[in-house]
């Protein structure tokens, strides 16, 4: 007899909180504390449970709680891989489109030469250079080009859904696609763009550097803002693994910036040419939220699509 985990936790975490267990008809299952291990919840205890006829031991601690925790730290974690296969796949397409407006030749297509030496700061794979490289030699492999389209999520919050396509017309099918069966909208050209401002950002891991000493370097480099992850401060427990500091700045200050950090031995993501950021950020409810997530890892799954911004607040 199986049991799904997911449910077989909220089973047991409702009836803990409750402190009690239920007994029914034969062939319900049934829950019994054979053992307690301490004085609270956060300590395991062990539970019999299974259906009359049959019984199994599990142990539990606070599964609601872990669980949120767990799966913040996943959406965190997921986001940042997400974004890094997001980047490498937009330089994959920058290395197409270079070499078919100016040839295969780095030393006569400075294009070509610039979007390598990206892909080289940026650490991108050498599969990955080398299969874009062969791509854009192959017969009928157009360049690609930039779209941006435009979305009304929910809870009132805006997105900007970066796209590099070789196709306009399958990317905005599958676009619009994933749009209506979220139940968003699409927005006109301009009625969401105004309320973000593109800017160079540096990310710097939260775990990989001293606050104040971060704070200094960009104050030094003449970078705009520093902006701080948002933290749970009621959870000391929380993994900041996958949290960054983005250090916001113009192009102009923005190769002295990399150039400290690299000084100081810290280590940082760059940015694809541009960020994004919204002017300012909009407070939803949960249950936007969570629809507002679903529908931007939705939007992310499509080949075509690069990035996706929005205002709201994580």
């Amino acid at each position: 007899m199986g049991y799904s985990f997911t449910s077989s936790a909220r089973v047991v975490g409702a009836l803990l909180q409750r402190g009690t267990f239920r007994r029914v008809e034969d062939s319900s299952l049934i829950l019994r504390r054979i053992e307690f291990l301490g004085s609270n919840l956060l300590v395991p205890s062990r539970y019999e449970m299974g259906y009359v006829c049959k019984t199994r031991n599990i142990w539990t601690t606070t599964p609601v709680c872990m669980g949120r925790r767990a799966a913040k730290i996943a959406n965190r974690k997921g986001a940042q891989n997400a974004k890094k296969m997001k980047r490498n796949g937009k330089i994959g397409k920058e290395i197409v489109s270079a070499i078919k407006r100016g040839g295969p030749n780095p030393d006569s297509n400075t294009a070509l030469a610039i979007v390598l030496e990206k892909a080289k700061q940026l650490d991108v794979p050498k599969e990955i250079v080398d299969r874009n490289l062969n791509k854009a030699l192959e017969k009928g492999q157009e360049a690609y080009i930039e779209k941006i389209y435009e979305v009304y999520g929910f809870g009132g919050v805006s997105m900007v859904v970066d796209v590099t396509t070789d196709k306009i017309t399958r990317s905005v099918q599958a676009i619009r696609q994933v749009i209506k069966e979220s139940g968003a909208k699409m927005a006109d050209s301009g009625s969401a763009m105004f309320k973000f401002r593109r800017a160079r950002v540096v990310n710097v891991k939260l775990t990989d550097v001293d606050k104040d000493k971060l704070l200094a370097i960009a104050l030094d480099s003449g970078a705009e803002d520093v902006i701080e992850p948002t933290i749970d401060d009621d959870d000391p427990e929380e993994d900041t693994s996958g949290s960054y500091y983005k250090v916001v700045c113009s192009s102009d200050e923005y190769s002295i910036i990399l150039s400290k950090l690299r000084e100081e031995g810290i280590d940082f993501e760059p940015d694809n040419g541009y960020e994004l950021l919204p002017l300012v950020t909009i407070e939803v409810d949960d249950e936007a939220m969570d629809m507002n997530k679903e529908l931007v890892a939705k939007l992310l799954d499509l080949d075509d699509v690069d990035a996706v911004y929005t205002d709201q607040n994580e």
